[in-house]
């Protein structure tokens, strides 16, 4: 017979992976509120030692300075086209590249995927010089179209979404599908991005959010003041010596609502997704 652990026994274990995980969220959301405490107050109060760690009532008048400094709404419009373009793009082409190279065989398939995966150790700053050259070839330079093109061969995303598909989708449902005549954009486009919804949100969420971030390739091919990006457009107002981190502060707290409605969004297709295959595999 087995022995039965007393209710008690189990709480203090209980009680410590619950204090852990507060201490956790606690730790996780403090850069947060102080971003927000940061937007209330002024910068003198930030300077204070110890500095003043309660909310403020100056946001507005940080939010007005902003909205004086840069152009705030025209840049987050160049953001939005940009990052919502560049994650739709994404989905496709990555999902497209991560069937083929789960499901197929074809000469090549190892040496490329090989390949792909020492793109992923690469920093993004060695591209930068062939794709400006690129893009001032094609007569880019300058404009928004220049910002999506390097982003859509995602080598983390295609290898996401080929591990995904690889474990979770059945080979004996594709053969099905080939059986009834199925190509291979049928079985894409009815079969395997049906089942794999909750990747698909994950790198969704991860492709908005690099594309909405990204700084040095905008800082380097947008030469028009009217195509600058939210991220390049904030870093303008650091102004040499005086910055003023309260404004700061203001500006990217106003950057981050969108992000903050994009994850909510999209986590739910996610979470839905992931309890879904649970629920299914119990």
């Amino acid at each position: 017979m087995t022995a039965v652990v007393p209710r008690r026994s189990r709480r203090p274990k209980g009680l410590t992976a619950h204090i852990v995980l507060v201490l956790a969220v606690l730790i996780s959301i403090f850069p947060f509120v102080w971003t927000i405490v940061m937007a209330t107050n002024t910068t003198e109060d930030i300077y204070k030692s110890p500095p003043k760690l309660t909310f403020g009532s100056h946001l507005l008048e940080n939010i007005r300075h902003v909205l004086d400094t840069i152009d705030f709404f025209g840049s987050m419009l160049n953001t939005v086209v940009v990052a919502s373009v560049t994650t739709v793009l994404v989905l496709f082409v990555d999902s497209l590249a991560a069937f083929a190279f789960a499901k197929f065989d074809f000469p090549g398939r190892r040496v490329l995927f090989a390949t792909l995966l020492g793109f992923m150790m690469l920093p993004l700053q060695l591209a930068v010089l062939p794709q400006f050259i690129l893009m001032s070839d094609l007569g880019w330079v300058g404009t928004l179209k220049a910002l999506i093109p390097p982003a859509l061969a995602n080598a983390f995303g295609i290898f996401w979404l080929r591990q995904y598909i690889e474990n979770g989708v059945p080979d004996e449902l594709l053969d099905a599908a080939r059986i009834d005549g199925a190509g291979f954009f049928r079985q894409y486009w009815n079969i395997v991005l049906p089942m794999i919804r909750p990747a698909l949100s994950f790198l969704a969420i991860y492709a908005f959010v690099g594309a909405w971030n990204d700084y040095i390739w905008p800082l380097v091919v947008l030469t028009d003041p009217s195509h600058l990006t939210l991220q390049v457009a904030l870093a303008q107002l650091h102004v040499g010596h005086t910055t003023d981190y309260s404004m700061v502060m203001a500006g990217v707290l106003m950057a981050s609502v969108p992000l903050v409605v994009v994850f909510t969004i999209f986590a739910r297709g996610f979470i839905a997704g992931a309890t879904e295959g649970a629920v299914q595999g119990s």
